[in-house]
């Protein structure tokens, strides 16, 4: 079987930052999702999708991500019963987040990482040029002789 969801979208709030009576970290924060298509209206329609990070991921969210920033969570779908106040049963969907990682760069989100970790980032996400330059990858040139595959 198989639970697994990944989405991009705009962080509703600022995440909340609590702790567990044992001193685990958790975070919440909301996700608004575009849906793909338009309605009959010809409006886009947005979904926003309740997000729980724990230990060390939900440190990373709520030092680095704020209101507004783009976000990519991978994680999996927990759907809960609960009562609520009245004695009505109640039913809640949220996604509790393995990864969270940066949806926008630092320029386009205009927040300020400071020195902000590699985790959650994907190792691709900064191209040569926001490195000042430097890549990965060494040109390879004529006098190389042969390409290795």
């Amino acid at each position: 079987m198989l639970n697994r969801i990944v989405l991009m979208g705009r962080l509703t709030r600022d995440p909340e930052l609590r702790r567990t009576g044992s001193g685990t970290a958790v975070t919440s924060f909301s996700l608004a999702v575009d849906r793909d298509f338009k309605s009959q209206s010809g409006e886009k329609e947005t979904d926003f999708i309740d997000i729980v990070a724990w230990r060390s991921t939900a440190e990373f969210v709520s030092k680095y991500f704020t209101k507004g920033r783009m976000a990519v969570v991978e994680g999996r779908l927990q759907i809960r019963d609960w009562t609520d106040r009245d004695g009505g049963k109640r039913r809640s969907a949220e996604v509790i987040a393995d990864n969270v990682y940066f949806g926008d760069s630092k320029r386009d989100g205009g927040g300020d990482y400071g020195s902000a970790p590699a985790y959650g980032a994907p190792s691709y996400a900064a191209s040569a040029p926001e490195r000042g330059g430097q890549s990965d990858f060494a040109e390879i040139g004529e006098e190389d002789g042969e390409l290795p595959f």
